[in-house]
């Protein structure tokens, strides 16, 4: 059975009841997660992750004060479409009473998602993070970046969706006044919240006894001054979303001209009407019969402006990946000429 791709990634949010009810006199300003749960989310990319496709799961813990501890979790099935009497609600409903047996943390808190180079801004984690979110208050979305992490650093963001953006979802008002009105912008959007990975003191020292007992060699070589496809990838990328853009601003800028040519046309009716009805009240007769303008001339259909600002939450995405690759390349050069020299 084949993975669910990004593009259908839309994990249900359960029911309110599911969490602790309360509700927080603050956000969440820290998220603290057990090593566990990391090496978990990992283990589970590598078995059912490829490529593009995407794995998600189910994130488990509790609120203290404004710091989230996620201290369990679990993945979602693989299931295809065709699998359509599998049912996800009900599916984590069993799993967390079965953690509740067995006396293990089963509030749920969230849910984490892999991606590819950095492309998890869309339109499907915006309503699943909603979703969460209005169920339940303090609920967070993880993103796993396996490719970064292969490079020798753990990649690991943890998101939350604006308070602004929450209020726009609830009215569903994604028109360009509405979204002009309430002042969101792409930056506007997602909050990250600081992580902070938590081992008990057993764990410190089985990892630090298995660190002296390794015998495996650094495979990263940090002064390595090739550059992998991960630049290429990423500037590839970027261009298709640069021309999603372009298309958008096509058609917005395709429905103005449509739209002022229409109250163009208005204008243009309603003196027309006026300049008849003179005439005949000059001519002793009685004026036209009003009529509905609206009902003649039908506004045409605006754009979602969402999407747009979501390709544009994602062209930052890759705009700050690229950044901070070629920051990393440029302190290797720099380093590789300063050596070169003092040796030299």
């Amino acid at each position: 059975m084949a993975s669910r791709k990004e593009s259908m990634s839309t994990p249900t949010a359960p029911m309110a009841s599911t969490s602790s009810g309360a509700t927080l006199d603050s956000p969440v300003k820290q998220i603290q997660i057990e090593g566990l749960v990391v090496l978990k989310m990992i283990k589970h990319y590598q078995e059912e992750g490829q490529g593009t496709e995407v794995v998600q799961g189910v994130l488990l813990g509790l609120v203290v004060e404004d710091r989230l501890e996620i201290t369990n979790c679990f993945p979602f099935p693989q299931h295809t479409e065709d699998d359509a009497d599998f049912d996800e609600v009900q599916y984590q409903m069993e799993m967390m009473r079965s953690l509740r047996h067995v006396n293990i943390d089963h509030l749920h808190v969230g849910w984490y998602q892999s991606t590819y180079y950095g492309s998890f801004v869309s339109r499907a984690l915006l309503d699943s993070q909603f979703s969460y979110q209005h169920a339940i208050e303090e609920s967070v979305v993880l993103i796993y970046d396996p490719i970064k992490t292969a490079q020798g650093s753990l990649s690991l963001k943890a998101y939350r969706l604006t308070p602004k953006l929450m209020e726009i979802c609830k009215e569903k008002d994604f028109s360009a006044e509405g979204l002009k009105k309430a002042m969101i912008g792409f930056e506007h959007m997602f909050e990250e919240v600081p992580i902070v990975i938590k081992n008990s003191h057993l764990i410190n020292v089985l990892m630090w006894e298995l660190e002296e007992k390794s015998t495996v060699a650094d495979k990263h070589e940090l002064l390595n001054l090739s550059s992998s496809n991960h630049l290429e990838k990423s500037l590839q990328l970027l261009m298709d979303r640069v021309d999603d853009m372009s298309q958008d601003i096509v058609k917005y800028n395709t429905y103005s001209r449509n739209l002022s040519k229409q109250q163009q046309q208005k204008h243009q009716y309603t003196q027309r009407r006026q300049q008849e009805n003179a005439q005949r009240q000059t001519r002793g007769e009685p004026p036209l019969p009003e009529e509905d303008i609206s009902k003649m001339f039908k506004p045409p259909q605006p754009p979602p402006r969402m999407d747009t600002l979501l390709i544009a939450g994602q062209i930052n995405n890759y705009c700050q990946n690229v950044k901070e690759f070629t920051s990393q390349n440029l302190g290797k050069l720099f380093l590789a000429e300063a050596l070169q020299g003092h040796n030299s």
